[in-house]
């Protein structure tokens, strides 16, 4: 299964956020053993840079980034999938440019706590609880 995502999983476990970070590591770690295929969008590297410099360090945050690139794949955010974001009937253009990358890249669907940002999407939403737990079934 290839998955993007989004920023808000990968700052639960960057900020060890609970009581989300529980499920959302152990994604991480199917990413980090091969058994998830596990995509960040361009942007939400950035974001993730932009925070961990102004919350600690920018030595930490180019830490934080080199460990995401080890990790995943990145969808990248190009000007077809700008584009397409405008046009894919999301309310907020975010989430509408992480699903076209998503798009772009192949992904079968995106890993959110926020799944109503994604209700247009023409992928598959999935939580991290729900997610795991397809996961784990599958092994």
């Amino acid at each position: 299964m290839r998955v993007l995502f989004d920023t808000n999983i990968v700052l639960d476990v960057l900020l060890a956020r609970e009581p989300h970070a529980a499920p959302a590591t152990v994604l991480f770690d199917y990413v980090a053993r091969k058994d998830l295929d596990g995509l960040l969008g361009a942007t939400t590297l950035t974001t993730i840079f932009y925070l961990a410099a102004k919350a600690s360090s920018p030595a930490q945050a180019r830490r934080h980034v080199h460990t995401l690139l080890d990790l995943f794949e990145i969808a990248a955010v190009t000007r077809p999938v700008l584009a397409e974001a405008l046009e894919g009937g999301f309310k907020d253009y975010e989430d509408a440019v992480l699903h076209a990358a998503a798009r772009q890249a192949a992904a079968t669907a995106i890993v959110t706590r926020d799944p109503t940002g994604f209700a247009a999407s023409k992928l598959r939403i999935y939580g991290p609880a729900e997610l795991l737990r397809l996961v784990r079934a599958a092994e």
